[in-house]
């Protein structure tokens, strides 16, 4: 049974994802210097932040119809917390080889490895009363 802490976590994630994905869509290098760490892991390309800015849209989105939609609650939460586990993956792999310090661990936490670990609590919770349905 979905309790209110699920689904203020789905909505929270939800319009996380849509703010900051509206943020890199209509002010990509707005977003490239506020952001901390950004800066540091490469020169600013409008188009990709952008890019990236339309899938955090989506990310939003599908969290937030998650709530509603019962029936489709898994697979709308476990489409994007694979790619926010994917990009959080990505950015511990970015440490452990070099490309960045330690530092961007913590810089990174609350925007990258946080939304993912709640995700995937999302989708854990989803499993488990689908499966006890």
């Amino acid at each position: 049974m979905f309790n209110k802490a699920t689904m203020m976590t789905a909505t929270l994630l939800g319009l996380a994802a849509l703010a900051n994905g509206f943020f890199m869509t209509f002010a990509p290098e707005a977003w490239y210097w506020f952001v901390p760490g950004v800066p540091g892991r490469g020169l600013f390309n409008q188009h990709f932040v952008r890019d990236i800015g339309i899938n955090y849209i989506l990310i939003g989105v599908a969290f937030i119809a998650g709530e509603m939609s019962i029936k489709h609650r898994l697979v709308l939460w476990l489409m994007p917390t694979a790619w926010l586990t994917g990009h959080a993956i990505i950015h511990v792999w970015e440490v452990i080889v070099g490309i960045c310090g330690t530092i961007s661990l913590f810089e990174d936490f609350a925007g990258v490895t946080l939304p993912a670990l709640l995700a995937l609590s999302l989708v854990y919770v989803s499993y488990r009363d689908q499966k006890n349905e």
